[in-house]
């Protein structure tokens, strides 16, 4: 049976059908995302949008800030699992945490994180001699933490409140359990089968030794962690009345995190805040936009300027020193030194 998914995998991959289906649904979610957010805006006054912004108490803002501040620490520990996990321990934490923090802010912000997120770690990670390989497995372990800890939280979530996804999917609460249940033990079910021996994934370089039981374990964790500290952020921000209960404010925040995921735009944008929009339809909407823009302010907005600001640091950094050591070298030996140097000069200037 796994021999038949390979070939019907390869033969898609070949065809390139996964790819165009990923733009289908990328197009699809985004027009739906779109619609939705046209009726629903209709007769906001964001006047009053604004005048819930500047009700919101500074201690709400501080607490979101701090779960945010959470979230992202979580984040790197996806980076120093995965690079640990393929075998790199020599990479200190501090690098690990530069990489997860500023390759997911700017992912986040950019679109195609797959892409933007990959090309930050690789600038990062190739300074302690990871090459592009090592950096995909990276990305492909940093994922699958992720996706494993939106399962968890979705399943046990809405195996416990149902209704919670129905407001956003429109399937009956029954429905939803049984789907939940089976994400469970579809959860399970991935644990057991890495447990009882060694799995790998890829061929050739591209090879990927899968966490065992005990590991997969720790990165359902992680993933778990990491979300819940993001849905605190959001569900601090919310109108407190009606209080629907963190359980449906999370369940829902990480439905629409995922649709906003699954359509490729810059910050989940549009399709995030229609989900939102519709999971909660309980509440007001102008104190509602109000809390999602603060949330996007914290979890999007500063933590991408303060990526940009880190990694432009780093580059004047890494400058300043290989200046000083090409310095270093021509009053060592100026003649070599100084040949090579006028060589690196040449190739840079593209003489």
């Amino acid at each position: 049976m796994l021999e038949a998914i390979r070939r019907a995998m390869s033969f898609l991959r070949q065809k390139q059908i996964l790819h165009k289906l990923g733009v289908v649904i990328s197009v699809a979610v985004i027009g739906i995302a779109c619609y939705v957010l046209y009726h629903m805006l209709r007769g906001i006054d964001f006047n009053e949008v604004l005048e819930a912004i500047k009700s919101t108490e500074p201690r709400q803002i501080a607490m979101a800030a701090l779960f945010v501040a959470a979230g992202y620490f979580t984040l790197t520990f996806y980076d120093l699992f995965a690079v640990r996990a393929i075998g790199h321990s020599h990479v200190p934490y501090r690098v690990n945490a530069l990489a997860a923090f500023t390759s997911y802010s700017i992912g986040h912000n950019v679109g195609a994180s797959v892409f933007t997120g990959g090309a930050v770690r690789y600038r990062i990670y190739s300074a302690y001699g990871l090459n592009a390989i090592d950096v995909a497995k990276i990305c492909f372990l940093a994922g699958l933490t992720f996706w494993l800890g939106n399962a968890a939280v979705l399943g046990l979530g809405i195996s416990y409140h149902p209704e919670a996804a129905a407001s956003i999917d429109q399937l009956p609460a029954w429905l939803n359990r049984t789907l939940a249940m089976m994400i469970i033990v579809a959860l399970v079910a991935y644990v057991v089968w890495v447990w009882t021996q060694p799995r790998v994934v890829g061929r050739g370089p591209w090879t990927v030794v899968l966490p065992g039981g005990p590991l997969t374990l720790l990165q359902i964790a992680i993933g778990i962690v990491d979300l819940g500290f993001c849905a605190l952020a959001m569900y601090v921000l919310v109108p407190d009345e009606p209080n629907l209960g963190f359980v449906v404010v999370a369940v829902i925040f990480v439905s629409a995190t995922l649709l906003g995921f699954a359509s490729h735009s810059p910050g989940g944008l549009g399709v995030f805040d229609a989900a939102m929009l519709v999971g909660l339809w309980q509440m007001d909407r102008e104190e509602l936009l109000g809390g999602m823009l603060l949330f996007r302010v914290l979890y999007y907005l500063s933590p991408f300027v303060i990526s940009v600001i880190l990694l432009t640091f780093r580059e004047v950094i890494i400058g300043a020193r290989s200046k000083r050591l090409q310095q270093a070298a021509l009053k060592l030996d100026p003649g070599p030194a100084r040949e090579a140097a006028y060589v690196r000069e040449r190739s840079d200037s593209g003489a």
